[in-house]
């Protein structure tokens, strides 16, 4: 499955809620939004395969970044929002990314690497635009809403942390699947180990770029539920928001 179904059977049903400002986004707006990215990247030229990152903190735009770029077939590389200038400009440049996505947190960042990421050139920014980035709100609010034709699923491909030298990008075989049909963490650990279900309210205290996150994010939308989504780790904010959320599921 993908939010798409769950549009349609339940769009009103919270998909992101925003642990600090209580913010919901419903599977109907998170899918909608995650359509249109898919149609901005396309008309940019990215075909299913080509790759894109993206490089944020855990914005309440982050999972519709996330399955719009799935939903154009694309693999996508999330960073991390604590690297350095030149590991960043790295990674874009060594997947080969074609667009990149970022947010005004990241602003200063942006215009630090905009001229050492050359075939990078689709650049959006959420929440505000510096010179090189276009407003991400505008240019996917104009969007179609009809979804791609033939859609696959695409996939990320991330980079490792706490390494020697550079990141090391860590490949894997494109899917190239029927949207809604790749294999994820799979159901040996979804459903039979951790019970995901949905009716099911995870909350999500880490970066939503380190590999467990996000990818739990997403399976927990395959399924239906809820994701409640901090914007950084707290102990006592998490235990509040456990309790005010009334959070079944959750990954430290």
């Amino acid at each position: 499955m993908y939010p798409g179904v769950h549009a349609e059977t339940a769009p009103d049903r919270p998909a992101v809620i925003f642990a600090e400002t209580g913010e919901i986004i419903t599977y109907a707006e998170l899918h909608e939004g995650a359509v249109r990215l898919s149609n901005v990247l396309r008309s940019a030229g990215l075909q299913p395969g080509d790759h894109v990152a993206l490089c944020m903190e855990n914005n309440p735009k982050y999972m519709e970044v996330i399955w719009g770029c799935h939903y154009a077939g694309l693999v996508y590389t999330a960073c991390s929002s604590r690297l350095t200038r030149a590991e960043l400009a790295y990674i874009l440049n060594d997947c080969s990314a074609k667009a990149y996505i970022t947010s005004k947190y990241k602003a200063d960042q942006a215009l630090e690497i905009s001229n050492e990421i050359p075939n990078v050139h689709l650049r959006l920014m959420i929440g505000g635009t510096v010179d090189g980035y276009d407003s991400y709100e505008n240019v996917v609010g104009a969007a179609s809403t009809t979804p791609l034709e033939n859609m696959v699923d695409g996939t990320d491909m991330l980079y490792s942390s706490g390494t020697t030298g550079m990141p090391k990008g860590i490949s894997r075989d494109f899917p190239s699947t029927p949207l809604g049909t790749a294999a994820g963490l799979g159901v040996a650990v979804t459903d039979f180990l951790f019970k995901f279900r949905d009716d099911m309210v995870y909350l999500s205290p880490a970066p939503l770029y380190h590999a467990a996150p996000l990818r739990f994010n997403m399976s927990v939308h395959v399924k239906g539920g809820t994701t409640v989504i901090m914007e950084h780790f707290d102990a006592e904010n998490y235990i509040k928001f456990a309790e005010k959320y009334k959070a079944t599921h959750t990954q430290l």
